[in-house]
């Protein structure tokens, strides 16, 4: 038997990706990305009901995490592909380091707030992404190697 909060959270994903696609965001790889990537994991639980709304949420350090749209558009702008590496300034929550990592070959993501930093990389630990490098440092200084 199916959980009752999963079911809502599935057809909240879903209605999620249709408002996307609703939105212009057409590349399928970036739309299955989005959809494989379970957004609930990278907010504090008290958001978790908000996770799948279109919408700009609070995480620690007084950041945010990104609207979905927003990621989408970047996403689908940066034409990755599976060869790909990607340099991410600003790793936040890890979100956007984990939908990169299903359509590249790997993640190099800094992040200049260490508590942010941890929670990203325990969060993408434990969601089985090992294709992601993720380092404190101000992003701006890139990262030359």
């Amino acid at each position: 038997m199916v959980d009752a909060s999963e079911y809502e959270k599935d057809r909240a994903s879903v209605n999620l990706i249709s408002d996307l696609r609703a939105q212009g965001i057409g590349d399928r790889r970036v739309l299955d990305a989005l959809a494989a990537v379970p957004r609930d994991k990278f907010v504090s639980p008290e958001l978790v009901s908000e996770a799948y709304r279109n919408e700009v949420l609070p995480i620690e350090c007084g950041q945010t995490i990104s609207q979905p749209f927003i990621v989408a558009y970047m996403t689908e702008k940066l034409g990755v592909e599976p060869s790909h590496e990607v340099l991410e300034i600003g790793t936040g929550s890890g979100y956007q380091a984990a939908i990169l990592a299903l359509l590249t070959r790997h993640v190099y993501t800094i992040e200049r707030h260490a508590p942010l930093l941890d929670q990203a990389r325990a969060r993408l630990k434990a969601l089985g992404f090992e294709n992601v490098t993720a380092r404190c440092g101000d992003g701006t200084k890139g990262w030359p190697e």
